[in-house]
Formats: C-alpha cells, structure tokens, sequence
C-alpha cells in the first residue's frame, strides 16, 4: 500500500511509518550482531575482534550503498508527490540502471582496497587473516545488499514501510539458522558467518523485487520505460553522489578511530566491537526516523507543501529527543548485560571498557538524532552539499580526538571521538535547513 504523506497528521503518519520501518532497521542489524555473538561465543575473543575490525570497513561500503540508494530514491518519492505516473517510472527506471552499474563498480574497488585497508587499520597479526576472510566474502556479496537496499528504497519512497520489513524478518531468521549450522555444525568460522550473511541478504533483495512487480503496476516497466531523459540520471547523481560520499566519509572516520582502537590488543577490540553493535542497535529508531522524514519531505516537496515540512521537522524533533534520552538510558543501566550477548563470562576488564564507551555516547546521544533528522530533512529537499560536508566535518572532527586525545587521556580520548564527531555534523546541519526553509516559503509566498 502507498502512502500520501501530502495530508494529514504528521504524527500519525511518522509513528505509522517509522513502526515497520524500524522493526526492519532491527532485524537488519541483526545480520551482523547474530554473527558477532555467535562468532564471539563459539569461535572465541580472537575471532570475535576479527569480525570487529572489519566492521569500519563494511559500514564504508554498506555507507555507501545506503547513500547511493537512498539518494535514487529521493527522485521516485518527489515524483510521488507530485502524481505524475509517467515521470514515476522513468525515475524508478533510471534508479535500477545507475544501481546496477554501481554495484559493479563498488565491488571491483572494494576487492582491490581490502588488504590495504586492513594493513592501514594496523590489524592484529592474530586476527588479520580472519580478518580478511570475513570481509572478502562480505565484499564479493555487495551485490545482494544493493539490490534489497534499491528495493526498499523504491517502496518507501512510495510510502510503503511494511513490506521490506516483512522480507528482512524472513531472511533475518534465515541468517541465525545459517549463521548456527555453518559456524557451529560445519566448523567454519568467520566464513560460515560471512557467508550466511550474503545469503540471507540475497534472499531478503529478491522476494522485495518480486513482489514490487507483482503488487505496484506503476512498477511493472516496459522497455520504453528505460528510454529515459538525461535530466533524470542527473538528479539522481546530484542527490545520490554526495548522499553516498556522506556515509562514506563517516566509514572513512570509524576506519580512522578503529585504526586507534586496534593499537590496544584484542581484548580492548573486542570490547570496543560490542559496544559498537549494542550503539548500533540502539540507534536504529533515530535512523528510522530520518528516513521517514525524508520520505515526508520529498513528496511534500513535489507537492509545493513547505508548511507541511516545517511542522513535520517540528514533531519529528520531539520524538527525537524523547527516543534519544531512553536509548541513553538503556546504554547506561543495561551495558553489562550487553556485554555478555558478545562473550561468555567477559572479564572485568572488557566490562569496563565497553562501559566506558556507552556511557559516553549515551551523554550525547541527542546531537546524534539531530543529525538523523536535519540530514534527511535536507536531502529529502534536494539539499546534498551542506549534508555532504556535515560527514566531512564529522570525519575531521573524529580522526583528530581520536588520534591525540588517547595520547593524554588513553582510552578515554577514543570514546570521545564518536560524540564530539556528531556534534561537529549536527551544528551546520541545523543551520542550513533553518536557513534554506525561511528561503524557499518566501519563494512561495
């Protein structure tokens, strides 16, 4: 079912929205956390920080998939808005072609920067080969979470959150079955777990694509549908090119702060891991957030309904900040428990460090939900410059503390970097949407 975001209650319509959407998000980040707390509990702490290490090098990539997809998608939910069926297809269209060539060009250069990456990192001679094991295979399944990602995106973009969601419930449990029978039966370590992970995916991507056919006539394209005007190949890559480069320099920063955490051994690696999927997790209802606040600002965009957007922005900024104080809370009183999804009796000084970390990024848990809304708010609007340099103050703001703070104050001085990064991204943030939005209703006064 679509969804006209065009009228009525922006409340109702985010909670309705956003519900699916990030119980989809959760499942999603089940993938890798299924695969981390079996990793860690039946392969070991070693292969455990393995599986970690790599994780800065799959959100760069993963960062820029969702980026890309996201930003394709931005177009379909203008066009939405403004009920043109015509201009619907040709921009779904020339979204599956820009994806398609993407995903080509993404792997090839994934492939060939791996190795160099993990070097970069200062990777653990202990763990390296894991290392590079997992996220090779990871890497060459890139295809699988373009496609789901592409899908997805397409349908939200017409308002509708519930059936990707249907779809990663599905392989998500498809993914713990794999994850057991290759890592615990079949002895395969962190290539069970890598493996399971791309096949699930793969799942996920293809029942989204057939019943995308299947149910939205508006979806069912023709081959003249593809004969497409240049026009619309432009303003994706307008949107989606700086959408992906955004989330690629925020992976480019966590490589940097994940180059300073392995400089402390494995057990400090795997506490950081943990702590880094539990933030992970908790986030995803701020991410959710954004993009539904960017679905409601695109077809409100295409609709010429600036009013609407302002109140959206308003709301969503209350839910925001209300969800952001109870996952703050959630870090704090339950981060011990965390610990132990991860490993089995944790010592009491992986105890401590992952504290250390949540306990930080819950004091500042706010500047991240505004990032969320503000960024999305932005692109939703067509605005990808400002948001593109908000993830480059972020990377700059990251790789500094994080690289001279822990010569001072230790490990202290990386659980800082996370923080002061997303307050480095919300500031401008901020500042532009306010700015563009007082602009653009005079426009149309």
């Amino acid at each position: 079912m679509t969804n006209d975001m065009t009228k009525g209650n922006p409340l109702k319509i985010f909670i309705w929205f956003s519900i699916p959407l990030l119980i989809g998000n959760i499942f999603q980040q089940l993938y890798s956390m299924v695969d981390t707390i079996i990793v860690g509990r039946f392969v070991g702490v070693d292969a455990l920080a393995a599986v970690g290490s790599t994780g800065s090098m799959f959100f760069l990539v993963n960062g820029m998939v969702i980026g890309l997809t996201s930003g394709f998608s931005v177009l379909v939910s203008q066009k939405f808005g403004a009920k043109n069926e015509t201009e619907i297809r040709k921009s779904v269209a020339s979204n599956i072609t820009l994806t398609l060539i993407s995903a080509i060009i993404i792997t090839v250069i994934a492939l060939i920067l791996k190795r160099p990456l993990l070097d970069l990192m200062n990777t653990p001679k202990n763990i390296f080969e894991d290392a590079n094991t997992y996220i090779t295979i990871i890497y060459i399944g890139i295809s699988t979470q373009i496609a789901y990602n592409m899908a997805a995106g397409i349908l939200r973009a017409l308002g509708d959150s519930k059936t990707p969601l249907y779809f990663l419930i599905i392989s998500s449990i498809i993914n713990i079955i794999l994850d057991l029978v290759f890592i615990v039966k079949f002895k395969l370590g962190v290539a069970g777990a890598a493996y399971a992970t791309n096949i699930s995916q793969g799942l996920s991507a293809m029942l989204c694509l057939i019943y995308s056919y299947r149910k939205y006539q508006v979806l069912r394209l023709k081959k003249e549908d593809f004969k497409v005007e240049k026009d619309y190949y432009k303003t994706h890559l307008k949107i989606a090119i700086p959408m992906g480069l955004q989330f690629s320099v925020t992976g480019v920063g966590i490589i940097i702060v994940q180059g300073a955490v392995n400089v402390f051994g494995s057990n400090v690696i795997a506490s950081y891991t943990a702590a880094s999927k539990v933030l992970q997790l908790v986030m995803q209802p701020l991410i959710s957030f954004g993009v539904t606040i960017a679905t409601y600002a695109g077809q409100n965009l295409g609709a010429k309904r600036f009013d609407r957007i302002k109140k959206g922005v308003k709301v969503m900024n209350k839910i925001s900040i209300i969800t952001s104080l109870i996952a703050g809370a959630i870090l704090v009183l339950f981060s011990k428990y965390f610990v132990m999804l991860f490993i089995e009796n944790p010592s009491a000084e992986i105890i401590g460090y992952t504290q250390e970390v949540l306990n930080y990024s819950a004091v500042f848990m706010i500047f991240l939900g505004f990032i969320f809304v503000y960024r999305n708010v932005l692109q939703g609007m067509g605005e990808s410059f400002v948001p593109m340099m908000a993830g480059f103050y972020e990377l700059a703001a990251r790789s500094v503390v994080a690289f001279i703070l822990p010569k001072f104050i230790g490990f202290t001085g990386i659980c800082l970097a996370d923080p002061i990064a997303w307050i480095a991204a919300a500031v401008p943030l901020m500042f532009t949407y306010y700015s563009n939005i007082k602009k653009i209703s005079k426009e149309y006064e």
